[in-house]
């Protein structure tokens, strides 16, 4: 694998650091937390360098395969509602929610992608409210949104999955939206590489182990992902009082090209890179097959 696994999220270098050796064993949360902010910190520029003009400074993009908002209407209709984002990063996905006239927040772990957001406020003039914090212990006061969502954030990043989840449920309005797009779990058999080596399963899909990257020179653990199957997440959102009204796997689309980490053309034409769940906290009239259709085309 490369380094981040199969996602270090929407793309990373294809190589680790000769200081940095990879492990697969069980992390706390604390230990994912204490990793994963200050390397999102390191990482934030040049994330932002490399994929900003993909993402779009009020963009909202699903994955890698760059299904966006606009076509899978994945939320809905978003003007008027409250609408938080969980990982945030430089606040592209909640700066279209403003664009479409909704009242997007983002979080993120981040200070350096939060300080990017800062910088794309001022460039578009669309301002978007954001506060420092983890998404296993949101700032806001019980159903203070009518939507949360994650594009790729942080969820696969989160060790106790079980108190993420819970926030998000106190956090939403009765019948709420919750949707997140993650790695699709079936990438966590196959090695992260985008070419013929990617297409060969090297590892259990049932392996949970965590990938965690450690830094040879001083101990620390500096990168944390979890694996969970797909029976996993529809078990902790049914757990959490979440009503799962769609899985969308999107296709990779005809005329896209772009290599992003382990997503490309070779390997999204034969097996799925991207899991997007829409659910609804209880009590909610969800729609028959969810709001991007039975294959989010």
């Amino acid at each position: 694998m490369s380094r981040g696994g199969p996602t270090r999220l929407l793309g990373v270098e294809d190589h680790l650091p000769q200081s940095v050796r990879v492990e697969r064993r069980a992390v706390s949360e604390r230990e994912s937390r204490d990793a994963n902010g200050p390397d999102w910190d390191r990482y934030a520029d040049e994330y932002q360098a490399t994929h900003g003009a993909f993402l779009g400074d009020a963009g909202f993009v699903w994955g890698p395969e760059g299904h966006r908002e606009d076509d899978l209407a994945i939320l809905g209709e978003v003007a008027g509602l409250d609408v938080l984002e969980v990982g945030s990063g430089a606040g592209q996905c909640s700066r279209w929610v403003r664009t479409h006239g909704g009242r997007g927040i983002g979080l993120d772990l981040s200070h350096r992608q939060l300080q990017h957001s800062l910088r794309l406020d001022a460039e578009t003039g669309v301002t978007v409210p954001s506060v420092r914090g983890t998404a296993t212990d949101l700032p806001f006061g019980a159903s203070s949104f009518d939507v949360v969502f994650c594009s790729f954030g942080a969820l696969q990043f989160v060790s106790d999955i079980e108190r993420a989840l819970a926030e998000v449920a106190r956090v939403l309005r009765p019948g709420g939206r919750f949707a997140f797009s993650i790695t699709h779990p079936t990438r966590w058999m196959f090695p992260d590489d985008p070419g013929e080596a990617g297409l060969t399963a090297s590892q259990s899909y049932w392996d949970r182990t965590p990938y965690v990257e450690v830094d040879d020179v001083t101990g620390v653990v500096s990168y944390v992902e979890h694996h969970r199957t797909l029976g996993d997440w529809v078990r902790l959102l049914s757990a959490s009082d979440f009503v799962l009204s769609d899985l969308v796997e999107p296709e990779w689309p005809e005329q896209h090209d772009r290599v992003w980490g382990g997503w490309s053309r070779a390997r999204g034409l034969l097996t799925p890179g991207t899991a997007i769940f829409v659910a609804h906290s209880s009590g909610a009239s969800a729609p028959v097959g969810g709001p991007g259709g039975a294959d989010g085309q």
